[in-house]
């Protein structure tokens, strides 16, 4: 049985927790594969919102096994919160819930090298959520994390001791003012672990090989934007994992040509939070009017989002890299009202047009083109059916697909469950 991936296509925040939920039904299995505590996955439902940050979007559905696959870094600490407001809301995740023993674990000395990196970089920092995920991954990489089957191990709190103690030295050689009491932070990490340690383990990559072969399906999730991917992201304003596709394969332990459908979501307009080059970026009416309406405020940070209109040279992209053969279209309903709209088609770079991602997009470097539509004036949020759409909505639907030569099948008109037009 093939795997199936969602992914978003932007710089995050794209709205693909609520389409996890929408889809889980024809899923036995949703897996996460990448990031970790700094993403914010937000559903609505039965006029509830809930935010997920490391927990798989499919949790609040009976019968759905929710893995946290190898690719992941747990802050334990916050993945005990969540499980706390699970049982809040009588979810009964423990029969559900599964944990790659492969998944790497963030430290309380991981944030703090975060603050003390990102404090060092004075006004070249990143944005970076703080959550200590770009440390976690570079010891990954270096050979020196701490990983998820390693707490089940008797001397692993002698390899916890050895890699805090380095962390300190390097706080200590950023020679800016982090203040903290370890001692504290290691008193809730350690409580926190042995929540961890209820939870069932598994061999993720032999799990999920045994689940395609009797046939079960199952739908990856990813995490941010693929325009924030460690290698084809807007670099070095990217985050520390594979967002893309590719990332799906070593995150699960998935074999390339064992992926199916790639469902790719995106907003009808741009948004990004934190730093970085965003060619369409709006600083008008029409900005403030896309954030005030789109309550455009990021999920985890609570920063204010950056709105822009569509920029489908970006789009395009993501769609190439990551291979997407379905498109899943956003918050339809917060361009409503805009009497004319602006989708970027190529940009104007050293003196040329042209219709691919460069290497760099700062302002300097790229002018985007606009192609201009008829705006809608209808309020979608009440809308069921694809025949209900207003003509224009309808044409800026087909003017992407064109573009961009793939389907648009699902429309978000609204956060809630309900509030999704299938084409």
């Amino acid at each position: 049985m093939a795997v199936d991936l969602l992914l978003g296509l932007q710089w995050g925040d794209e709205g693909k927790g609520k389409i996890v939920d929408v889809l889980t039904s024809k899923y036995n299995i949703i897996a996460r594969f990448q990031g970790g505590p700094n993403a914010g996955h937000t559903l609505v439902f039965n006029g509830k919102k809930h935010v997920l940050h490391t927990i798989p979007s499919g949790i609040f559905h009976e019968g759905k096994a929710n893995l946290v696959g190898n690719g992941v870094v747990i802050d334990p600490v916050i993945f005990k919160k969540e499980l706390d407001k699970l049982e809040e809301q009588n979810v009964d995740y423990r029969k559900s819930l599964l944990i790659s023993r492969k998944a790497h674990i963030i430290l309380p000395t991981h944030r703090l090298l975060d603050a003390a990196s990102e404090a060092s970089k004075g006004k070249a920092k990143i944005g970076s959520t703080l959550k200590g995920i770009g440390p976690t991954y570079m010891d990954k990489t270096g050979r020196n994390g701490i990983r998820v089957g390693d707490i089940e191990l008797a001397d692993w709190k002698d390899k916890y001791r050895a890699l805090a103690d380095k962390h300190e030295a390097m706080i200590a050689f950023y020679n800016v003012d982090v203040q903290y009491d370890l001692q504290e932070l290691e008193t809730e990490f350690f409580a926190s672990i042995e929540t961890l340690k209820s939870l069932q383990f598994i061999d993720s990559e032999e799990y999920l090989h045994q689940a395609q072969k009797r046939g079960e399906s199952i739908l990856a999730e990813g995490a941010q934007g693929s325009l924030l991917d460690i290698d084809f992201g807007t670099y070095p304003f990217v985050t520390s994992s594979n967002t893309t596709a590719a990332g799906a394969c070593t995150g699960l332990g998935i074999a390339p040509n064992r992926i199916g459908e790639v469902f790719g979501i995106f907003k009808a307009y741009t948004t990004r939070v934190g730093s970085g080059p965003f060619p369409t970026e709006l600083f008008d009416e029409a900005g403030e009017t896309m954030g005030r309406v789109g309550n455009e405020f990021g999920a985890t940070t609570g920063r204010a989002r950056r709105c822009g209109w569509l920029d489908l040279v970006a789009l395009r992209y993501a769609c190439q890299v990551n291979g997407v053969t379905q498109l899943i279209m956003m918050k339809g309903d917060v361009l409503s009202g805009f009497k004319t709209l602006k989708v970027c088609t190529s940009y104007k770079y050293k003196g040329k047009e042209i219709k691919h991602l460069p290497f760099n997009i700062e302002e300097q470097n790229v002018t985007p083109i606009y192609t201009e539509m008829k705006g809608w004036q209808a309020d979608l949020t009440e809308m069921t059916e694809a025949s209900q759409m207003p003509k224009p909505l309808v044409e800026y639907i087909e003017f992407l697909e064109k573009e961009l030569e793939i389907p648009i099948t699902i429309v978000s008109v609204g956060p809630d469950r309900k509030q999704t037009i299938v084409r």
